[in-house]
């Protein structure tokens, strides 16, 4: 299933980072790299950014990068017999922290550099989420038994547990301002999403009806998330308390893993 959230989230990229170009803007066809992500000339937006994934390519996951276009795709890790994977860029750009093999790592922006920063030997550290001020790394873990999530900061130090209960709570979320996080969790008996303080404190559930996959949004006022609770996997959104909870899609086909675009 986290494949295909990959791939969701690899769709969803790439359509936000698409350019708006002007056919007839001569200025278009010469994107500067010094200049700002629109045309000077015309107000096209230009295509900047550029998207790290994960390959089976070349027999095993792998940690790629490539241009916003699909241009330029450069294998940045590679470990035979090891599965690299769930990528998140520093929200400076100069680091890529991602999973290998039930541990957390980090590097350079051009694969250098390759550190260990967890090795609790369980090889059970999974989906790192960089905090919006770079100054902290969550993921979550089975290192004690149940699944928690964890936060570190981005040296590897200071890991700290957070959650502690008997069932599994997965896949933070970090709010705009780095002081709160999302995730969900079966502690309730359905998967169901919480809120909490960067710190674990002030754990609170927002949904009863089902929700998984929380993405919060850029203005930190609502959370974006997915549920099956009215039998198909929809789409909903609802403010930071819970409440104005609203379904956005409504089909008989899979919608999951929402992601917000940053704000422009």
């Amino acid at each position: 299933m986290r494949y295909f959230k990959a791939i969701t989230l690899l769709v969803l990229l790439l359509a936000l980072l698409a350019p708006v170009l002007s056919k007839d803007c001569p200025e278009c066809e010469r994107i500067n790299e010094d200049s700002n992500s629109f045309c000077n000339w015309c107000g096209a937006r230009l295509l900047t950014g550029r998207i790290a994934f994960s390959s089976n390519r070349d027999g095993d996951k792998e940690i790629f990068v490539m241009d916003a276009d699909g241009g330029n795709q450069t294998q940045l890790t590679n470990n035979s017999g090891y599965r690299d994977e769930f990528p998140a860029w520093s929200p400076d750009g100069r680091h890529i922290v991602f999973e290998r093999h039930g541990e957390i790592f980090i590097m350079d922006a051009d694969g250098q550099n390759q550190r260990q920063l967890t090795n609790d030997g369980k090889d059970d550290d999974r989906c790192p989420a960089w905090s919006p001020d770079g100054e902290s790394i969550a993921f979550y873990s089975h290192r004690n038994g149940d699944t928690e999530i964890f936060v570190m900061d981005t040296h590897g130090g200071n890991q700290t547990q957070l959650t502690n209960n008997s069932s599994a709570d997965r896949y933070p979320s970090w709010s705009s301002d780095s002081r709160r996080i999302a995730f969900y969790s079966d502690r309730d008996g359905d998967r169901e999403i919480f809120v909490m303080d960067a710190d674990g404190g002030n754990q609170t559930q927002l949904t009863t009806q089902g929700g998984e996959d929380p993405s919060w949004s850029p203005d930190g006022r609502r959370i974006a998330f997915f549920s099956t609770r009215n039998g198909d996997s929809e789409i909903f959104m609802m403010d930071v308390d819970g409440s104005n909870q609203i379904q956005l899609t409504n089909n008989n086909s899979y919608d999951l893993y929402p992601a917000w675009s940053p704000v422009e």
